[in-house]
């Protein structure tokens, strides 16, 4: 079973996209301490839900390396 790690300090559009996250929805904020770890499950749920309206996306956008 696969997982999905979302460490929110590494996320491209923190700070911006955080009130529009699942993450922030679920938690009440994002998470300080630890990343949150989704399983193919969870993942599925969270995806259906979003498709519904019940939920935001999650907005986890990994940072790019700059290039030089």
């Amino acid at each position: 079973m696969d997982s999905l790690r979302i460490d929110c300090d590494s996320c491209a559009v923190r700070g911006t996209g955080c009130d529009g996250c699942v993450i922030s929805v679920l938690m009440g904020s994002r998470p300080e301490e630890e990343p949150v770890v989704l399983d193919d499950d969870e993942r599925r749920a969270l995806t259906a839900l979003a498709g519904h309206g019940l939920l935001p996306p999650l907005r986890m956008a990994p940072r790019r390396e700059s290039a030089g």
